[in-house]
């Protein structure tokens, strides 16, 4: 989580809520608008998957949902190219086992609309109450720190996320390896905009307007193809780019994690050398809406928790992981609502220098 919270918002960068401004009138087709043209929604996935036709489905959850706060993890840095927040809106590109895939999710009270354009647009919107939290179960949690209560107490919509692919989530894990969030973020954003395609979604009009401006991520073939030289200019190192190459090559299996115990599939992803406990958990968290895969190894985590709940600065995994026992199957959202708290402890050392090897 190096470089991940930042004191001065008193907010998760990464793990917090990702901002959906309030509807505004339609101003065209693409992530700039509230809304894209398209039929009018359903009651599920039923229109067919011609190229260039969206498909709809309307969902009404079982209790309150924060766009922002739920799908806010799934975004890696404010420039990321496979994710968009705008107008009352949440758009997504993903690559889904049934092939590309845009998301735009927007909340109407109650009730949620999701249009989906693509050939994996019928998996994607299949996957919308996980995605939104379906799977979760938030009563479960009990606080038993007066924190964790005020912070449980105001964040109602809280839901944690389930997208059912893994490689998504932890090529971008990888790349968070021991480095700032903003070098982790610029690595990203250059190799799926040099190596990943654009979007399906709504085509530009003549005036050029419109369009999502997304990118779906690289397959994992192209994972494996990008050379050396590439991978220094995006500032990422030998040693996690040979994790990513060696992911990518077992990518079929690795999916079969999403559909496993959260202790199956840490073991499944950890036999990847250049994979520990960090980089699974931060992974599981998100394609298997884990709520119980607490962040170990992490530089800051293990403090925050410790000045949050014990006001121990200096506190390490083992006493982080004590002091969440008491949230045992709900260790992942504990921290997260530590975090959403911003009970950080006050800085008394520079923070970690950005560099870019891509310069060298």
């Amino acid at each position: 989580m190096a470089g991940r919270y930042d004191p001065l918002t008193r907010n998760a960068i990464r793990g917090g809520r990702t901002a959906v401004p309030d509807p505004t009138p339609p101003a065209g087709q693409g992530p700039g608008a509230a809304r894209a043209t398209g039929p009018a929604p359903g009651t599920g996935p039923a229109q067919a998957d011609t190229p260039g036709t969206p498909r709809t489905r309307t969902w009404t959850p079982p209790g309150p949902v924060d766009l922002g706060l739920t799908l806010g993890p799934l975004r890696r840095g404010p420039g990321d190219p496979t994710f968009r927040a705008t107008a009352g809106a949440v758009w997504r590109a993903s690559r889904t086992p049934c092939g590309p895939a845009t998301l735009r999710v927007m909340l109407d009270g109650a009730e949620v609309t999701a249009t989906a354009w693509g050939p994996g647009a019928g998996w994607i919107l299949d996957g919308l109450p996980e995605l939104l939290g379906s799977a979760d179960d938030p009563a479960s949690f009990v606080p038993r720190h007066r924190l964790l209560h005020a912070s449980h107490r105001r964040r109602p919509g809280l839901r944690l996320t389930r997208t059912g692919l893994v490689l998504e989530s932890l090529i971008p894990t990888v790349l968070e390896q021991k480095v700032t969030a903003d070098e982790a973020y610029r690595s990203w954003r250059r190799l799926v905009r040099q190596y990943g395609e654009p979007a399906p979604g709504p085509s530009p009009d003549s005036t050029g307007r419109g369009g999502t401006g997304l990118y779906v991520m690289p397959d994992p073939r192209t994972w494996t193809l990008i050379p050396s030289w590439d991978w220094h200019k995006a500032g990422v190192d030998a040693k996690r780019s040979a994790t990513i190459v060696r992911a990518a090559r077992l990518a079929a299996r690795l999916e079969e994690a999403a559909a496993m115990d959260l202790p199956e599939a840490a073991a499944r992803l950890e036999a990847i050398p250049g994979i520990g406990p960090w980089t699974s958990a931060e992974t599981l968290q998100r394609s298997n809406g884990a709520a119980d895969a607490v962040t170990t190894g992490d530089l800051h985590l293990p403090g925050i928790v410790g000045y949050a709940l014990a006001g121990d600065r200096d506190a390490d995994d083992a006493a982080m992981l004590e002091l969440l026992a008491p949230y045992a199957g709900q260790r992942h959202r504990a921290a997260r609502l530590i975090l959403l708290a911003g009970a950080a402890p006050p800085r008394r050392a520079p923070r970690m220098p950005r560099s870019d090897i891509g310069r060298l």
